[in-house]
């Protein structure tokens, strides 16, 4: 298939786009280039030294023989040239992942407020606006988050993007029907994510767009098969307290014998999925289109959830690595429960990859072989809201 890719450089991105060009599809790449920028913004870079996206190419055509093209420009901001190559290539998929990331970054300041939504919501309705303009039939395929439903799941399984709902007639009635599972943001990046929802829905009643939303959980792990086959195709590895993913934190700081950081009581239940099944969720969503017709379909994209404190335990026992209970900068429940479906993607064939002791140290040995460029001043979580 012809697969273009929005923000194919980044953490998810990068992986993915190695995945797909791997199992022979023609692969494009957009991308500005913003997560490397806020590096520099938060003097805060990735654990692994992250080569250059010119570099990165070069050595998977050198590998493999596989061609990746590139394009560096921003989706929220450049309609027409988005537009021009959606044009000119009609890919057959088009996998979204042009969105700032993180809930805490979205939270540091009035302007990062604002450039998270300014950017996520322009660049999610560009290209659905794009793919109708382009009169294409372009399945897209979109890394939501698992933060648009909230974490009180109120006793019940959290459905897969829908639920059934029964409301009283006038005279007497009952009608029953499916509608978005209630939106509830703990961050204004959850509420972009939200928000896109709302645009899938529109474009895909209004024009019939196929689109197949992931709402993903937290990822661990850093490397993925394609990635492990040269240093210079290595994933990135944050740690800081904006951008880092709270397991993979727990396992640099088990690395460098820093004490695992719990913030609030550590009851926080929390979805998770492994980085190699990231990238095989949405391979199995791009191979595995809806109907045209069908309305918007939204997959669970997660494999097990914990507490957070029986995370920090589970390492702590493994490693030796004390913890430290802190404040919560967040504006959260201090306890909850979560029980998710997953069983759209598992139907289609994903075998989810479940924590383990050895995958975890894995992990580790990782973050200690580049432990020299930790900056331990970034550890902490500053943003608060």
């Amino acid at each position: 298939m012809k697969i273009l890719i929005l923000g194919g450089d980044g953490f998810c991105g990068w992986p993915t786009t190695l995945h797909l060009s791997a199992r022979g599809h023609d692969i494009v790449i957009v991308d500005n280039l913003s997560r490397r920028n806020i590096d520099i913004e938060l003097e805060a870079s990735s654990l692994t030294p992250i080569a250059p996206i010119g570099t990165r190419l070069a050595v998977w055509w050198q590998l493999t023989g596989r061609h990746i093209e590139f394009h560096n420009f921003s989706v929220a901001e450049n309609y027409h040239r988005l537009l021009t190559l959606l044009s000119e290539w009609r890919p057959e998929a088009l996998v979204h992942f042009a969105e700032q990331r993180a809930a805490p970054y979205s939270m540091k300041s009035s302007f990062h407020k604002r450039y998270t939504v300014n950017n996520n919501l322009n660049a999610t309705n560009n290209v659905l606006a794009a793919i109708v303009e382009a009169k294409l039939d372009t399945h897209v395929v979109h890394l939501g988050t698992m933060g648009v439903y909230g974490y009180g799941a109120f006793g019940i399984k959290i459905p897969e993007g829908y639920l059934q709902v029964k409301m009283d007639r006038a005279d007497g009635s009952v009608l029953k029907r499916e509608i978005l599972y209630p939106a509830d943001a703990g961050s204004i990046y959850h509420m972009t994510k939200t928000q896109d929802q709302l645009l899938f829905g529109f474009y895909n009643k209004n024009d019939k767009v196929r689109v197949t939303d992931l709402h993903q959980g937290i990822v661990w792990g850093t490397q993925t098969i394609e990635t492990k086959m040269d240093e210079r195709l290595i994933n990135r590895f944050d740690y800081d307290g904006d951008y880092g993913t709270v397991l993979n934190r727990f396992l640099m700081q088990a690395a460098i014998g820093y004490p695992l950081t719990v913030h609030g009581s550590g009851g926080q239940t929390r979805a998770f999925i492994n980085i190699q099944d990231t990238v095989r969720c949405i391979q199995l969503a791009v191979e595995n289109p809806p109907q045209k017709g069908e309305r918007v379909r939204i997959f669970n994209q997660m494999t097990e959830t914990f507490r957070v404190i029986n995370l920090a335990k589970m390492i702590s026992e493994m490693t030796g690595v004390t913890i430290e209970l802190l404040d919560n900068p967040r504006k959260e429940v201090d306890s909850n429960d979560l029980s998710v479906e997953n069983d759209g993607l598992v139907r289609l064939g994903l075998t989810p990859i479940t924590l383990e002791a050895g995958l975890m140290l894995e992990i580790t040995e990782i973050a200690k072989k580049y432990a020299a460029n930790c900056d331990t001043s970034k550890i902490p979580c500053v943003s608060r809201w």
